[in-house]
């Protein structure tokens, strides 16, 4: 059995030479520590080659645009689906570095380079309406939260979000005054989403006892003793200095 020959960074260079030589340029490689430089008239392009998109490629790339704003990174074309989430991420950061992308493809003994994307300047007002969406969707989740009781990368771990604590405030109001109506929560200072949070009940704390009224059940109860902090924060709002009947 005739063992399959490794991939080396240097089997790029040959197909990405042709495309450009088609192209009208001069190639050449090895030149002042660029791995490939093509010439056409006053047109400088860079290309850097390597075996896996990673940082120390997007960094080499970015110093050689001191050179040429036409500087290219190039790669086997990655076994990962080229339409995934993963791929499209990696895509974006590369327009953002305003560098280009050669991805080079095998088949048998013939091989063939493709550019995805070209060196372009980065339009940053481009999707600014919904990037405005989504800034103001982040202040509006900090403006809902009374500290920070998250600790950044805790990706397993439950997130507090600013409803989470508008249930665990509505939780300790109930718990400490008794049955209220969401008007009388209202007025105590709950915010204006109790009767959505009350009718969803999305994490089953609250019985409604009739019509307008409800209650913090038991299961409300036994999960406020996780949020022991927001508790006495919520009750010293009241007036309470923290204890808790």
């Amino acid at each position: 059995m005739i063992e399959k020959k490794k991939l080396q960074e240097v089997d790029l260079y040959k197909p990405i030479q042709r495309y450009f030589s088609r192209e009208g340029y001069e190639v050449y490689g090895e030149v002042r520590d660029c791995d490939m430089v093509a010439v056409k008239e006053v047109e400088l392009v860079i290309v850097e080659l390597k075996l896996t998109l990673s940082v120390d490629l997007l960094i080499q790339a970015a110093k050689r645009q001191k050179l040429s704003n036409l500087v290219y990174i190039a790669i086997p074309k990655p076994k990962i689906r080229m339409k995934s989430k993963q791929w499209a991420d990696k895509c974006q950061l590369i327009k953002r570095l305003e560098l280009g992308l050669i991805v080079v493809s095998f088949t048998g003994k013939s091989s063939k380079a493709d550019i995805l994307i070209h060196p372009t300047p980065y339009n940053r007002n481009k999707g600014a309406a919904r990037n405005k969406l989504k800034r103001e969707a982040i202040l509006k989740e900090i403006s809902g939260r009374s500290a920070d009781f998250n600790v950044g990368g805790s990706n397993r771990t439950k997130i507090m979000t600013a409803y989470k604590e508008n249930c665990i405030q509505i939780a300790c109001f109930l718990d400490k005054m008794g049955p209220l109506s969401p008007k009388a929560l209202k007025d105590l200072g709950a915010g204006d989403k109790i009767p959505s949070i009350l009718t969803k009940n999305y994490y089953g704390w609250f019985d409604r006892i009739k019509r307008g009224t409800y209650i913090l059940n038991e299961k409300g109860k036994l999960e406020m003793q996780e949020y022991q902090e927001l508790v006495k924060y919520y009750l010293e709002k009241l007036g309470d200095g923290g204890e808790s009947n």
